[in-house]
């Protein structure tokens, strides 16, 4: 496993700090890049204080896809975690994107997909004044997402065997 370490960071639509936190960069596959937390890993959303991850997960960032995927082990409710947001940019170490507020969560104990904070959604459209084309593309990509969560395809069919990386880390 890589010991490289990237730093994930979410923003919102105005560029204000959402999630940020280091991760290790675990490898590339045809879905993406994939970068991991071990437990104990933390990370904080905007300047809030630090919180500490008992379990770990592994993210998922597609080449050319508006969304992120965190695949949580087991306890974690959400075995799925979806952020719809805009296409992951790469500048050396750092990969960012921009929340888009809407989520996609597949529940560990009965599979169910929810579509999660589309009140926020239409909140922020207000708020952040959000151009049609971000409009267009997130619910484009909240669609996708649901019915490839749903359907289990790849590459959410199953968990990872990278989430088994950073499962043996600690």
């Amino acid at each position: 496993m890589s010991h490289e370490i990237v730093k994930v960071v979410y923003r919102k639509y105005d560029g204000s700090l959402h999630w940020n936190h280091p991760a290790l960069l675990l490898g590339e596959d045809e879905h993406g890049v994939w970068v991991g937390c071990p437990p104990g890993s933390s990370g904080r959303r905007g300047q809030e204080p630090p919180v500490v991850w008992d379990e770990p997960f592994v993210i998922l960032f597609p080449r050319d896809a508006w969304w992120t995927a965190t695949f949580n082990a087991a306890p974690y409710k959400a075995e799925i975690y979806c952020d719809v947001s805009t296409v992951p940019r790469w500048d050396g170490d750092e990969v960012t994107m921009v929340d888009l507020d809407l989520d996609v969560i597949r529940m560990r104990k009965d599979g169910r997909v929810l579509l999660d904070d589309e009140d926020e959604f239409e909140e922020h459209q207000v708020r952040y004044a959000y151009p049609r084309e971000i409009i267009e593309g997130a619910r484009a990509s909240a669609a996708t997402l649901m019915e490839a969560v749903t359907a289990r395809k790849a590459p959410f069919a199953s968990p990872p065997h990278w989430l088994s990386l950073v499962a043996q880390a600690h």
